[in-house]
């Protein structure tokens, strides 16, 4: 059931909503200048429409920047659960800020719940990860802001964030080394201190099977 607050209503933390919006006019106006300097024609046929159409993409792939993460994990409930949550193989989308191409993968995300047991629906971690991901980053800040957010919101005990990704900037420019997997992890609490506990978490996070269970 939802914690409650005094005043008896579920305590929700604040509905993630977007702030505001992007300024459509300074990004068409970008893209095209970016067009002509290629030295192609934004007027031409199969390119007219191309600015207009980056800044409405962009109001999609850079959601989270209109979003807190903190707002994401708006519910918590009373479950007196006490063992490992986890959320593995969350697919994500992000962008390079170095060079505003692509980084896609998988996040796993889990925690260890507080002594009361509270946890929050298993949709708001996916959520959590789709709201970092979309904005200009960095595959260290993305994991980083998860683990971050999810021990302020949960007080847990702990807290593993693990993300597998493909750079499009390593597999499209420079050392041009498709497949090359970076793999980045945030480990907090009693899942970074119990050997035993943190064995047991990457075991589950990464798919194998924990020797000791």
């Amino acid at each position: 059931m939802p914690v409650r607050d005094r005043s008896g209503r579920g305590r929700q933390l604040t509905a993630a909503h977007p702030r505001g919006g992007f300024d459509h006019a300074k990004i068409t106006a970008g893209v095209r200048l970016a067009l002509e300097g290629l030295g192609l024609d934004p007027d031409a046929a199969n390119l007219a429409g191309t600015p207009a159409r980056v800044a409405r993409m962009y109001d999609e792939i850079f959601e989270g920047l209109l979003v807190d993460p903190a707002d994401v994990i708006d519910v918590v409930f009373e479950e007196g659960h006490d063992e490992i949550v986890l959320v593995r193989d969350i697919p994500f989308a992000s962008n390079c800020e170095h060079h505003l191409v692509p980084f896609v993968g998988r996040a796993h995300v889990g925690y260890l719940p507080n002594a009361a047991g509270q946890v929050t629906g298993l949709s708001k971690l996916a959520r959590l990860v789709d709201i970092v991901a979309k904005r200009p980053n960095l595959q260290e800040r993305i994991t980083a802001t998860i683990a971050d957010t999810i021990e302020k919101a949960l007080s847990p005990r702990g807290v593993l964030v693990i993300i597998e990704a493909e750079h499009y900037c390593m597999t499209m420019r420079g050392v041009r080394k498709p497949g090359a997997i970076t793999v980045t992890s945030a480990v907090r609490g009693r899942m970074r201190n119990d050997p035993r506990t943190r064995a047991e978490s990457m075991a589950l996070a990464m798919g194998h099977r924990f020797v000791g269970m």
